[in-house]
């Protein structure tokens, strides 16, 4: 299973990094705006040297969102997006249009995240279009009393019943648990907020063994 970082902020891009498991990043919009000091004086341009910035930090797919609703303008931003750096897969939502757009890509040997899937059927959509990736949203879903990780194990099922080669990311994730369940389920990869990377090493056990192992260290050297 293949851990991605979801977030914009290179900081923990870097520790995440540092930690040896990292093998991808997904940001959006919302995790840009996070990290712009001044939204006013962000450009365009501004992007796409973050997103360039981040691909310096990792060697894996990195995803960038359009931020665009019409498939020509999808595609137009989706291109210029992927020129920044081989590693860019261009983050398509799952709308009409944004299959469209999916679908040119897929043509032109652009990769592709389907994100915003909520669904078995827009997953199923996504991989007839030839999306490299589809992101179910399980997080989101579990906020409306909607079981996530069902869309996840149900996905994963459709895919390997016709051989998709589409990759299934869990995204959305809140809790390590959501990780968890999606090893179990045989997903591809979780992308993960950089707090609940951290929550995945601890244990109230390891930090007791620890604590002991300390204190008869000390004695000993004593």
């Amino acid at each position: 299973m293949k851990f991605f970082i979801d977030t914009a902020n290179l900081d923990e891009i870097r520790s995440a990094a540092e930690l040896g498991v990292l093998d991808g990043v997904t940001t959006n919009p919302s995790l840009i705006a996070k990290i712009v000091g001044d939204p006013l004086n962000f450009t365009y341009n501004d992007f796409k040297a973050h997103i360039r910035r981040i691909c310096e930090i990792v060697d894996g797919p990195v995803s960038a969102e359009v931020t665009c609703l019409k498939a020509e303008e999808m595609i137009a931003e989706g291109e210029d997006l992927a020129s920044i750096h081989e590693n860019v897969v261009v983050k398509c939502p799952l709308t009409i249009d944004g299959l469209k757009a999916i679908r040119h890509f897929s043509a032109c040997g652009i990769k592709t995240n389907a994100t915003l899937v909520f669904s078995p059927n827009q997953a199923l959509l996504a991989a007839k279009a030839g999306a490299d990736y589809v992101s179910p949203f399980v997080g989101r879903l579990d906020d409306i009393s909607t079981d996530g990780m069902e869309l996840v194990e149900q996905i994963v099922t459709m895919y390997d019943n016709y051989g998709y080669p589409t990759e299934v990311i869990v995204a959305s994730v809140r809790h390590p648990q959501h990780v968890v369940s999606a090893a179990m389920m045989g997903a591809d990869i979780a992308t993960i907020p950089y707090g609940v990377i951290r929550q995945l090493a601890n244990h109230p056990l390891t930090d007791a063994g620890l604590k002991k192992f300390m204190e008869d260290a000390a004695v000993m050297k004593k």
